[in-house]
């Protein structure tokens, strides 16, 4: 009896426990034991030891991926977590008609990121796109959007005759509209995340505080900040990862094979997949995805060590 009841345990996570293991760590290990060797379609040429990640070193384009997904990580995660949040607090609020602001914000999230990215890609056309539309009723320029392979820095700047080259021209205009669209999408999403840790929050806090003189700021800035940082943890987490995997929106957005305008929406994960299956160069594309897995497990953990100790628990 005693042993069944220690087994039992095991038994229940089983499930579980399979489906890790099998769709998760299998595949880690065969990557990881591919991007070791000549691997394409055809299956299994010969042991290269390192020479994928050598390689992967020296490649311009990989490179050139890396810094555009960069840029879409400084872009996409603060805004997709300040944002949320305020509109967490406003829906936290006293608003009238809370139910249907609450099922419009979270629509984009459970759209189809195929079906998302074909109505972005038509509001952003340079010829009939109404984003532009509504630029020239403004007196404002057209854009071309998904077509500007310029930073936005170089475009700010050039009208005062300065123009930033390389990395300090910043994200080109057309990664910036996908940045614009990826916030847009998961928006609802994080805003659900904050408005649970709102809620969790005792009003009482708020009463003491409102009773003691506090105002606004100072209640968000003592309160709601410090017992909101488990939630906000999380998202950060989250948010980090899921912008360095983008890829749905850039490949229907600006299609293959180039990766938008001179390459400049060409993230890592797409990289990845031109290498896999447009040129099926299976053995190098898992040296890319082994150095995204090392790349992510480190800023996780550096996350952990710097914003974890911040984290208060109740």
């Amino acid at each position: 009896m005693s042993k069944r009841f220690r087994i039992a345990p095991f038994l229940y996570i089983l499930p579980a426990l399979l489906v890790l293991i099998v769709f998760r760590m299998l595949p880690i290990l065969g990557s990881f034991a591919a991007s070791l060797t000549e691997y394409d379609i055809g299956g299994f040429h010969r042991f290269l030891g390192t020479e994928n990640y050598t390689r992967m070193l020296s490649d311009a384009r990989f490179w050139g991926s890396v810094a555009n997904t960069v840029w879409f990580v400084l872009g996409v995660v603060p805004a997709g977590m300040i944002l949320p949040l305020l509109l967490a607090m406003l829906l936290r609020g006293k608003l009238c008609a809370k139910g249907f602001y609450r099922t419009v914000y979270f629509l984009p999230v459970v759209t189809s990121a195929v079906a998302v990215s074909v109505v972005w890609t038509w509001l952003f056309n340079p010829e009939t796109g109404p984003v532009n539309g509504v630029l020239a009723s403004l007196g404002m320029e057209p854009l071309s959007w998904l077509r500007e392979p310029r930073g936005v820095f170089e475009m700010l700047l050039s009208p005062l005759g300065i123009r930033p080259r390389g990395i300090l021209a910043g994200p080109s205009l057309a990664l910036v509209s996908i940045m614009i669209v990826s916030v847009w999408k998961s928006i609802g999403y994080n805003t659900v995340l904050f408005l649970s840790g709102l809620e969790n929050i005792p009003r009482e806090y708020y009463e003491a505080a409102r009773l003691d003189g506090a105002r606004a700021w100072s209640t968000f800035r003592h309160i709601t900040w410090p017992l909101l940082s488990p939630t906000t943890y999380y998202v950060l987490i989250m948010s980090t990862i899921t912008s360095f995997q983008a890829f749905a929106l850039v490949y229907v957005m600006t299609p293959p094979p180039g990766g938008g305008p001179l390459g400049t929406t060409n993230l890592i994960v797409f990289y990845l997949y031109q290498k896999a299956f447009d040129r099926f160069d299976i053995g190098y594309a898992s040296a890319i995805s082994v150095f995204l897995f090392a790349v992510l497990l480190g800023l996780t953990l550096l996350q952990r060590r710097l914003a974890g100790r911040r984290v208060v628990y109740e």
